[in-house]
């Protein structure tokens, strides 16, 4: 991988983890397309340490108020009714899921799962899912509505993304969607949610990365700042976009380019296995 390389896929997981069409599907099938080898999902799981940098940053004032709040309602029983507080066990109970998922998936997160057949039939069915999600929920329910059940089947959603193509936002999204939350909403506590899981996984995977196997510490590290800037304009950017349009245009390309991968594969163009 050369260092324009590290670069155009830094922009490209920057502008796909947020979005509902799957950063991890991207990064296995854009390098095929143009003839280049996927990164692997050591670098994925590494280079989302700069997306959730610009999470953190993007949402620093909430996510203080509720480590704040939580931390506190532990000796203050008066504050444990408060959706800052509760918000603060909702997130650890909705990551409890995919860290279980993690460990006793890890083998096959990372061979089986990682095959564009899987991938391209995730794009397009996981699409859908969100296009009716989206068409159907009621679109109502503001965030401090969420309760522990609420909480429970976000973080079994985000489960689903340890599989290439479902997409982490996609997949909780879609589940805010389906309770009845609005999409802003949605959307904001997805975002939340995901940050204790990518990053640990991001950790969990440091190791394989500094080990010296390409693309190596360096150009890793490259991407994951380019992926954090970019990160951080495309947030800002969809919760504007979702107080007025819908998730339409995503459920759209996510089955374009789902037919468009399973397409390429049946003709020979593309290789079902990618590296990890």
């Amino acid at each position: 991988m050369s260092w324009i390389e590290a670069i155009l896929l830094g922009v490209l997981q920057g502008l796909t983890e947020f979005l509902p069409i799957s950063s991890s599907a991207h990064l296995a099938i854009f390098p095929q397309l143009f003839g280049r080898a996927d990164p692997g999902a050591s670098f994925t799981a590494v280079s989302q340490i700069g997306t959730e940098l610009a999470v953190i940053l993007y949402f620093a004032k909430d996510i203080w108020r509720i480590a704040s709040t939580w931390t506190r309602s532990l000796w203050r029983p008066s504050l444990r009714g408060h959706i800052d507080a509760r918000m603060g066990w909702y997130i650890i109970i909705g990551t409890l899921p995919i860290a279980i998922g993690g460990v006793l998936l890890e083998d096959t997160i990372q061979t089986t799962f990682r095959n564009l057949w899987v991938i391209g039939a995730n794009l397009i069915i996981f699409g859908l899912i969100l296009g009716i999600a989206d068409r159907l929920g009621a679109n109502e329910r503001p965030l401090d509505r969420l309760n522990l059940r609420d909480a429970l089947l976000y973080g079994g959603a985000q489960m689903l993304a340890l599989v290439p193509g479902v997409s982490r936002s996609g997949a909780t999204i879609s589940m805010g969607l389906g309770l009845g939350y609005r999409r802003e909403a949605a959307t904001r506590y997805a975002f939340l949610l995901a940050i204790p899981a990518v990053v640990a996984s991001a950790i969990f995977q440091l190791p394989d990365v500094s080990a010296g196997a390409e693309p190596g510490m360096a150009k890793t590290l490259l991407a994951t700042v380019v992926a954090f800037f970019v990160g951080y304009a495309v947030i800002a950017w969809l919760l504007r976009y979702l107080r007025t349009h819908s998730f339409l245009p995503f459920v759209i390309y996510r089955v374009a380019l789902g037919t468009l991968v399973l397409v390429l594969l049946s003709v020979g163009v593309l290789d079902a296995t990618v590296s990890v």
